[in-house]
């Protein structure tokens, strides 16, 4: 009988070992690091994902240098787990970075992309700040950020994958109204985080700067990653 049962035990624990398991890559906003994630990485190691939460100097190089480096350091940690497949969850820049590098590159095992206030058309802030003297210090990232014509977004297409967006609604900034015309987290718009072929949009009552910590914005992250559809009723 302990034979038998140590047997089954064994059995178990090669099963369970030998099971892939989806991984997630996080990628944080601009002129912010790997911490600011660190509640949807919990969280989803929690559920049962492996995760890659990736660090990058957002303020110092170019959205092409960044998508690069920072997208595929993501796939590299995540493939070292063998993988059935690999998302990415992104926080402002960080979805602008999941564009540009699935623009010029393929992954197999790519699944599915929730972004949380993407400048996907840009931000009339940057619009407005660029003239300002300092405004540098968010490197040719941020600067690139704008609604222009002729900046890094200008190019980007439809994106050619599975992705729901999440936008905040929620303004803190007393002169928003300098800004922006209609629904905004502070820093987005919310129509300037749609992009075409999204798959789906929802809008929640967040702030931009800390929108990724918000259980509501993780618990339909992690739904969509597992379902392809937000928590219905939003």
């Amino acid at each position: 009988m302990i034979r038998l049962f140590l047997t089954l035990l064994l059995i178990q624990a090669s099963t369970t070992s030998s099971a892939a398991t989806d991984c997630v890559v996080l990628l944080h906003g601009l002129a912010r690091i790997s911490n600011s994630m660190s509640e949807l990485e919990r969280k989803l190691t929690k559920t049962g994902f492996d995760v890659a939460n990736i660090s990058y100097p957002s303020v110092k190089y170019e959205i092409e240098v960044l998508a690069s480096d920072a997208v595929g350091r993501g796939i590299r940690q995540c493939s070292a787990h063998n993988p059935d497949q690999i998302h990415f969850v992104s926080h402002s820049l960080g979805g602008i970075l999941v564009r540009y590098y699935f623009q010029e590159n393929q992954l197999e095992q790519l699944g599915r992309v929730v972004m949380l206030g993407p400048p996907n058309q840009g931000s009339e802030i940057v619009d407005r700040l660029l003239p300002v003297p300092g405004f540098g210090f968010l490197g040719p990232s941020g600067q690139a950020l704008g609604t222009q014509e002729g900046n890094a977004l200008t190019g980007l297409g439809p994106v050619n994958f599975e992705l729901g967006v999440i936008a905040g609604s929620t303004n803190i900034n007393p002169l928003g109204f300098l800004f922006f015309k209609g629904p905004n987290d502070s820093i987005v718009r919310v129509e300037s985080t749609k992009v075409e072929g999204m798959n789906t949009h929802i809008v929640l009552p967040v702030t931009h700067t800390l929108m990724m910590r918000n259980n509501e914005v993780i618990d339909n992250t992690i739904h969509f990653l597992k379902t392809g559809q937000f928590i219905p009723d939003y």
